[in-house]
């Protein structure tokens, strides 16, 4: 299967679901230009509390279509950009990624390299 890009989305407040939109735009070091979660240091208001001076390893959200085809099939009334994410593709195993993996994603080729938490 190829690995595709099968939404968009970003919020500019927090709120749990996002827009989903034709476009966004990767910025190396702070993530989605415009969602609220971009930046260099941490967004989660759970982790500002604690340390607001933490590094953002969370910058982009990713979310494997596969998930909401699971919880479709299950019974949930669940849409793209309901959970928070940025990016939903299809064809990547995103649970599977060893940490620190490097992904290309749109046709301008932008890296973003996927920390997960230990």
């Amino acid at each position: 299967m190829t690995a595709i890009v099968k939404t968009l989305s970003l919020s500019r407040d927090h709120t749990f679901s996002k827009t989903l939109r034709d476009k966004i735009r990767l910025v190396v070091g702070l993530g989605v230009e415009g969602d609220v979660h971009g930046g260099v240091t941490v967004k989660h208001r759970s982790r500002v509390a604690r340390d607001p001076t933490q590094p953002n390893l969370r910058q982009v959200h990713l979310i494997h279509s596969e998930l909401f085809t699971e919880l479709w099939a299950s019974g949930f009334d669940v849409h793209f950009g309901q959970m928070g994410e940025n990016i939903t593709t299809e064809g990547i195993d995103l649970l599977g990624l060893p940490r620190d993996t490097r992904l290309s994603i749109g046709t301008q080729m932008a890296s973003s390299s996927v920390s997960r938490a230990s």
